[in-house]
Formats: C-alpha cells, structure tokens, sequence
C-alpha cells in the first residue's frame, strides 16, 4: 500500500488512534495543519496533497476538557469539505465513536432525530462514507444516511479474549437489556463458534421512565455458570451494575462484561469500582475507540482495553481495495498482519 494514493489523517494524533492504524497498514501519517483563533474559530488544513488521493480522516467524536464532542464534529466537518475543494478523490470519516448515536428514534412527542441531524452535515459537506465501530442501534445508523457507511463490530476481538479465560467454565451471554439482545446474539453465535459449543443466552428488562431507569428482572438461567454482559457501551455504569447484580442473585458463579466504547462519564468510576470489588466480577473489557485518558477515570484493575486499530486498519484496506467488509466481520482482523 503506497502514500502516493492513500492517505491517514488523524485529527487528534495525540490519542494515537490514526498511528496505530497507519503502523498496521505500513503508511506514514498524513500531517495537518491547526489554528485556534482569539475568538474561538478554528481553522484546519492538510499539510500534504490531496489531489485524486483516497483520503481517512480518523476522529473519535467525544469530548474533554480540550474540546467538546461538537467541537471535534465541528472541526471534522471543515476538514472533510477542505479536502474535498482540494480535490481528493474520496473521503471517508472514519469515527471509531459517533456522538450522537443514541438519539436515533422518538421516545416522547417533539423528540429530536440528533443522529439524522448529525448524518445530514456530513453529507453536506461532501462525506463520501462513514466508518464506526458499534453503534447504538445499526439499522437506525444506515438508515439515517445516504452516504455510504460501514459499521464494523468488535465481537471478534472480544471473543477471542474471552475464550482463553473460560477454561471448562459453562458461559451464559447476558443482554443488559431487551434492546441489546440482536447484539448479544451475534456475540453468542461468534462465542458458540469459538468454543465449538452451544452456548446459553439471557436478558435484563428495563424500564425507563420520568424518574429514570427501573426494572431488574433476569430471563434465563445463569445459576453456576460464568455470564458474559454484553453492550455497546458503558456511560454511568448504571446498567452494567444492575445487571451484574442480578446476575449475582440468580446465583452465577463469574462475571465478564464486554462493551465497546468506555464512556465513563458522571460517577462511572464509583460505580464501576464498586462493582469490580466483588470477587465474582472478572473483568471489564472495552475498547480503545475512546482515548485513553478518559479510560483512565476507571482505574480498577479489572479494566482490560484493547485495540480497534487492526480493526479499523482492515477496513480501510479493504474499502480502499474494493475488499468485503463483511468477510472481516466474519473472520476478524488477520491475527498475521503487521505494517506493510
């Protein structure tokens, strides 16, 4: 793969997410110049470029004390419709996370579509397509653009971390809540083959109303088994903890829970910490879509992140070669492959 027809930008290259992907695919990271003005204005140009070129413009949608998620999408949108007056040939946002990704559906009268809201400014400045990593709700994703977008899953990742763990342990997968269960099916289906093995499947209800979130019943077995919670991603906490804990009470004999994105935002530490004390609870296993300095906020040692850059760098070869994404999501990155 060559520099002279692709190109990795990465918006936010402290976060190493753009240097990593580019160490997998043998390429050097495109530079990009940056200007915060007095008055709040920012202005983002390539350093490079980009004439005719298949550009990927890596950035994580979440905010920090340096920039708020709107700043970042902001800064985003002004980058892309550059490169396309610079005349690139195709321009791929490549999102490990999409803010906004929740707000897909109507809950109450008058609710925003923030999501749609959010795929319309990419198309307006000339997106080509889209790249993230699990979203909320995949169908609601897909739906609300008109642009190409590739959603990549990280099931595999997880499941390949999990299976050396479980030893002659019987694994029950646990959906958090009824919405999660398509995802945490897929996951047991990938666990299942894995393992060479049937395996079990429960679910949370979850109620959400005015007050909050209320509800706790299990459906399914789980007694003396080890469960596997399954999520897009951890916010407060509050979820995980509920559900571990009636997994607790139904009698189960080991806890994992896996999410993509670690959030962790408002009291996640406290909660999270809480429910990493019991025995019981193995690990909490997420991703690094969000940077690392967040992550940070939960400092149990039963916090494992692993890496979507070989994820992410598969399917950047692959869209930019004409490659399927969905025989990646099947067999997941090449375990074999390295820079070049």
């Amino acid at each position: 793969m060559s520099s002279d027809d692709i190109l990795v930008f990465d918006l936010d290259p402290e976060w190493g997410h753009g240097r990593r992907i580019c160490d997998r695919l043998g390429l050097p990271l495109a530079g990009h110049d940056e200007r915060r003005f007095d008055d709040g204005e920012i202005r983002v140009r390539a350093a490079v470029g980009v004439r005719g070129r298949d550009v990927y413009v890596v950035q994580p949608l979440i905010g920090d004390p340096a920039l708020s998620a709107h700043d970042r999408l902001c800064r985003l949108l002004f980058f892309i419709a550059a490169l396309k007056d610079a005349s690139a040939g195709r321009v791929t946002a490549v999102v490990p996370y999409l803010a906004y990704a929740r707000q897909d559906r109507r809950s109450k009268p008058r609710d925003p579509l923030t999501l749609r809201y959010v795929a319309s400014l990419f198309e307006a400045v000339g997106t080509d397509r889209v790249m993230t990593i699990d979203v909320h709700n995949p169908a609601a994703f897909e739906n609300a653009f008109r642009c190409p977008t590739e959603h990549l899953e990280a099931r595999l990742l997880f499941v390949g971390h999990v299976v050396p763990m479980l030893g002659s342990d019987r694994p029950v997968v646990v959906s958090p809540d009824v919405g999660g269960v398509k995802r945490a099916e897929r996951f047991r289906e990938a666990l299942g083959r894995a393992l060479g093995q049937a395996v079990d499947m429960a679910f949370l209800e979850k109620i959400r109303d005015d007050a909050g979130i209320a509800g706790g019943s299990l459906v399914g077995a789980v007694a003396g088994c080890t469960v596997i919670i399954v999520d897009d991603l951890v916010s407060t906490g509050g979820t995980l903890v509920r559900a571990a804990a009636a997994c607790r009470a139904a009698g189960c004999r080991r806890i994992m829970a896996v999410a993509t994105h670690g959030v962790f935002a408002g009291r996640a530490a406290e909660a999270v910490g809480g429910m990493a004390a019991d025995p019981a609870f193995a690990q909490l296993i997420v991703t690094d879509t969000i940077p690392p300095a967040r992550l940070s906020r939960v400092g149990a040692g039963k916090l494992v992140v692993l890496e979507a850059a070989p994820l992410l760098a598969d399917a950047i070869a692959r869209v930019h070669g004409g490659g399927s994404i969905g025989d990646l999501l099947a067999a997941g990155p090449d375990p074999g492959r390295g820079p070049g």
